[in-house]
């Protein structure tokens, strides 16, 4: 099993989440709402108005995102979803999170971490919030002229942006 940071229009009520829940895709659970550790640039761009989160660490906001546990398949289905290794790379994030059971559910602040990280966490940033290592789908080539685009601390395809998602089916 693989953890996934999905920061876009993956998450839970927004267009693309049904490939999360179709299980002949593979397997996918929700772990619980996270937020990038370091800033990142999420920019809306592009013809269709897709949430990209640009691969500049330390720039823009500590991004808001929903974590999964997902199986073999699910993680070679999402590559060719998002276009991966050509539109989006599959890279690692650290992700603060609330402290999470072993289904998703906030439970009682455990003991230390185990040894060889079978509580699922890898580590603390000093507050007692568990920080974990995702894979995340990011831009490390784009056009020059995104970074000049607003940068998002969160996305919703119906947010105030006012930049509407236009999604794959009706392209």
């Amino acid at each position: 099993m693989a953890r996934v940071f999905v920061y876009g229009t993956l998450k839970r009520g927004q267009p693309n989440h049904d490939v999360l829940l179709d299980e002949a895709n593979g397997r996918a659970t929700f772990r619980g709402q996270g937020r990038t550790v370091e800033p990142y640039p999420l920019v809306i761009a592009g013809e269709h108005n897709v949430p990209h989160l640009l691969d500049l660490p330390g720039q823009g906001h500590c991004v808001e995102g929903e974590v999964y546990t997902v199986d073999e398949r699910m993680l070679r289905f999402l590559d060719d979803f998002e276009g991966c290794p050509a539109a989006y790379q599959r890279t690692q994030v650290r992700v603060r999170v609330a402290v999470l059971g072993r289904e998703g559910a906030p439970s009682a602040p455990p003991g230390p971490p185990a040894a060889d990280g079978t509580d699922g966490t890898d580590g603390t940033d000093g507050t007692g919030t568990r920080t974990l290592r995702c894979f995340v789908y990011s831009a490390a080539t784009y056009p020059p002229e995104w970074l000049q685009l607003p940068h998002h601390p969160s996305y919703d395809s119906l947010g105030t942006h006012g930049l509407r998602y236009h999604p794959r089916e009706n392209r």
